[in-house]
C-alpha cells in the first residue's frame, strides 16, 4: 500500500513512516522543509515531496497514495479550513488518517461522513495515543464490567524523548484556561494543569502529572458511559513541570492564553534539556467499574525503553493499516476501529513491555462497614459509592443551638444557619487518602475530609480537631457515634468529645439524613440538619445503570451524556449502590 506522510521528518511522522516501511508499506514522506525529507527518505528507502499543508495540495495524488496520515498538528490551529486535508481525500478518493490531539478537531471530523461513505474510503481522526490507544485499551480491560464509573489516562514521556513543537504548543494553549469535563455523570468547569497525581513506572521512578482536555474527557462519556473520564499527562523533569505551573498560574491571573513566541521558547528550552533524565517512559489506562457487584479497578500500562516511547503515537496507524480492508468506510473519530491486541502486536518488535493488572477498589464506607455494607438501604449504599466527583441535592431543615458554646462551634466550623427548608448540595471527592465531603447549605459552605480507621469506624477531620466515628447498622439505619477524638493529633479524654446522634437511612425510596451535634460537658445542642438528597446528574440511556448486584452495560455507543439536577427518588436501580 502506498501511504503518504505529512509531516514525514517530524518527531511523529517520521515514526509513523519508520513502522510503514518495516510492513513493506510504499511511503511517501512530505513537508516544507527538504533536507530533512531528503535525509529521512534516504535513510528508510523511500519517496519525498515538497507540500505545504496549506498551499497546493496536488503533490499528494501525483504521488499515486492510497492513504494519507496527517502528523503535521498543533490541530488546534488549523484554523478556518481546519479540515482542508481530510476533504481533499475525500474529493479524491483517498483514505485519510491523523494523530490529532485536539478535542474538537476529533470531534468534528464526523462532518464529511457522508463525503467519505460516497467514496468508498474512510478518515479516522485521533489515531494516536489518544484516543485510538486508549479507546482500545477501554474497551479490552473494561468488557466485562457491568458499569464503568472512572476512566482515567496518563501519558508520562521521558525527559529524552523528542517533543515537537506541535506537541508543546498544543500544551500551553490549554494550561490554566478552563476545561469542562464530565466528572459525576455532568459537566463541570475546571482548569487545565490542575489536580496533581503521582504516578510509579515499572522502572520505579516517579511521575508527576495533571488534568488536560484530549479527545477522550470530551468523547469517551458517550462512547463507553463512564461517570467520569479523566486525563492527565507530565513531564519527567520536575523543573519543566514547575515551568508549565507557572504559566498555567499567569493565565489565571491575567486571563490571557499564552502567546506563540511562549511555546517556541518552551520548545527550545526542553530540546536543551534533551540530555537530562531518561529516555524511558509510560501510559497508563485505568477503569473502575463493577464486576459482579464487586467495585475493581483494571489498569492496562505500558512501559516503553531504549528511546522507543515516541513510536506509541504511531502504533494505532501501523496496526490499522496491517488490517485496512476491514476498515468500514466514513469519517469518524478513532474510536472503535482498532482493538488492542492488535495494537500490542504492533509494539512487538519495539522495546516496549505491556501488562494488564486486577484489583478491589472498594470506597472507604464499603472497606470500613465489611459485611454491614450490604445491611444498607440502596440508596444509602449510593451516596456513598463515589469513585471520582458526584453531587447530590435536596432541601434541609437546620436548627441552631443558642448556648455560648454551640453559637462559638457554629461560627468556627462554619455550620449552616437556621432554616426549614434550605437548599442542600452535598459533593463528595474520592482521593488517594479518602473522601473531602463538601456540604453547601444555600451558599454557605463547610467541609470535613474523611480517611479508613479502625474496622468498621472512620475518621473525620474538621480542621484541627479529629474524630473517629463508629458505623453500626441497625434496621437499614446507619448512625454515626463519636467514639474517639483528637485536636492537631493530641487525644481528647472522652468529657471533652462532642455527641453525635447522626442516622442515614431510606425512607420513601428517598435517602434521608438526620444529623445532630451537641457541644461536650452538656453544652446543649450545637447543629442539627435532617432533610433528603438525590444524586444530581440522572444516568443517560447509553450510562450503565448503578446496581446493588450489577447490571448489562449494554450497548451505549451513541448514546450522549446529558447533565443536571435531578430531584428524582431513588427508587429505581438507576440511582442504586453497588
Amino acid at each position: 500500500m502506498k501511504v503518504f506522510v505529512i509531516g514525514g521528518a517530524g518527531v511523529f511522522g517520521s515514526r509513523v513512516a519508520t513502522l510503514l516501511c518495516r510492513d513493506g508499506h510504499q511511503v511517501v514522506l512530505g513537508g516544507r522543509r527538504r533536507a530533512p525529507l531528503q535525509e529521512l527518505a534516504h535513510r528508510l528507502g523511500c519517496e519525498f515531496t515538497i507540500l505545504d499543508r496549506s498551499d497546493d495540495l496536488t503533490p499528494i495524488t501525483s504521488t499515486g497514495v492510497e492513504i494519507v496520515v496527517d502528523a503535521v498538528g498543533p490541530f488546534h490551529a488549523y484554523g478556518e479550513e481546519q479540515y482542508r486535508i481530510p476533504q481533499y481525500c475525500a474529493e479524491h478518493g483517498l483514505s485519510y488518517m491523523d494523530l490529532a490531539d485536539d478535542a474538537d478537531f476529533v470531534a468534528g471530523v464526523a462532518r464529511l461522513d457522508g463525503a467519505f461513505r460516497r467514496a468508498d474510503r474512510f478518515a479516522l481522526s485521533g489515531a494516536s495515543s489518544v484516543p485510538g490507544l486508549s479507546a482500545a485499551a477501554v474497551r479490552d480491560i473494561a468488557s466485562n464490567m457491568d458499569r464503568i464509573d472512572v476512566i482515567e489516562t496518563a501519558i508520562l514521556p521521558g525527559n529524552r524523548a523528542p517533543r515537537g513543537y506541535s506537541v508543546i504548543a498544543s500544551i500551553l494553549s490549554q494550561v490554566g484556561g478552563p476545561i469542562d469535563l464530565w466528572r459525576g455523570n455532568r459537566w463541570v468547569r475546571s482548569r487545565a494543569w490542575s489536580e496533581p497525581r503521582n504516578y510509579r513506572l515499572p522502572n520505579g521512578q516517579r511521575r508527576h502529572a495533571r488534568l488536560l482536555r484530549v479527545p477522550d474527557t470530551a468523547l469517551f462519556p458517550d462512547r463507553f458511559g463512564a461517570r467520569s473520564v479523566l486525563f492527565r499527562a507530565g513531564m519527567e523533569l520536575g523543573v519543566l513541570n514547575g515551568g508549565v505551573t507557572v504559566v498555567a498560574l499567569l493565565r489565571r491571573l491575567t486571563g490571557v492564553a499564552p502567546p506563540p513566541w511562549m511555546s517556541r521558547a518552551a520548545h527550545l528550552i526542553a530540546s536543551a534539556s534533551h540530555q537530562m533524565g531518561t529516555d524511558e517512559g509510560g501510559m497508563e489506562v485505568s477503569v473502575v467499574g463493577t464486576r459482579d457487584g464487586d467495585m475493581v479497578r483494571d489498569r492496562w500500562s505500558l512501559f516503553a525503553s531504549k528511546g522507543d516511547g515516541p513510536f506509541i503515537p504511531a502504533i494505532t496507524v501501523r496496526a490499522l493499516l496491517r488490517r485496512y480492508e476491514t476498515i468500514p468506510p466514513g469519517a469518524r473519530p478513532c474510536l472503535g476501529d482498532l482493538m488492542l491486541s492488535d495494537a500490542v502486536a504492533a509494539m512487538s518488535d519495539l522495546s516496549v513491555t505491556q501488562r494488564t493488572t486486577h484489583e478491589m477498589q472498594p470506597t472507604l464506607f464499603r472497606e470500613a462497614l465489611g459485611e454491614r455494607w450490604r445491611d444498607l438501604p440502596i440508596c444509602v449504599r449510593r451516596l456513598h459509592s463515589v469513585q471520582d466527583i458526584e453531587s447530590f441535592t435536596g432541601r434541609a431543615e437546620v436548627i441552631r443551638g443558642n448556648s455560648l458554646i454551640a453559637r462559638f462551634a457554629a461560627f468556627f466550623f462554619r455550620f449552616p444557619k437556621p432554616g426549614r427548608d434550605v437548599a442542600l448540595t452535598i459533593t463528595k471527592t474520592r482521593t488517594s487518602r479518602g473522601e473531602i465531603w463538601e456540604r453547601n447549605f444555600d451558599g454557605r459552605i463547610f467541609r470535613s475530609y474523611l480517611k479508613p480507621s479502625r474496622r468498621h469506624h472512620y475518621r473525620e477531620r474538621f480542621w484541627v480537631f479529629d474524630y473517629e466515628q463508629e458505623l453500626p447498622v441497625v434496621d437499614g439505619r446507619m448512625s454515626l457515634p463519636v467514639r474517639r477524638g483528637w485536636l492537631i493529633r493530641v487525644p481528647l479524654p472522652r468529657f471533652l468529645l462532642p455527641r453525635s446522634d447522626s442516622v442515614e437511612y431510606e425512607e420513601d425510596g428517598l435517602f434521608r439524613f438526620d444529623v445532630g451535634l451537641y457541644a461536650p460537658l452538656g453544652g446543649g445542642l450545637i447543629v442539627r440538619y435532617r432533610g433528603s438528597v438525590a444524586p444530581s446528574g440522572d444516568p443517560t440511556p447509553g450510562q450503565a445503570a448503578f446496581a446493588v448486584e450489577g447490571v448489562d452495560v449494554g450497548d451505549h455507543a451513541d448514546q450522549g451524556p446529558t447533565a443536571g439536577p435531578t430531584s428524582a427518588p431513588c427508587r429505581t436501580r438507576n440511582c442504586s449502590g453497588d
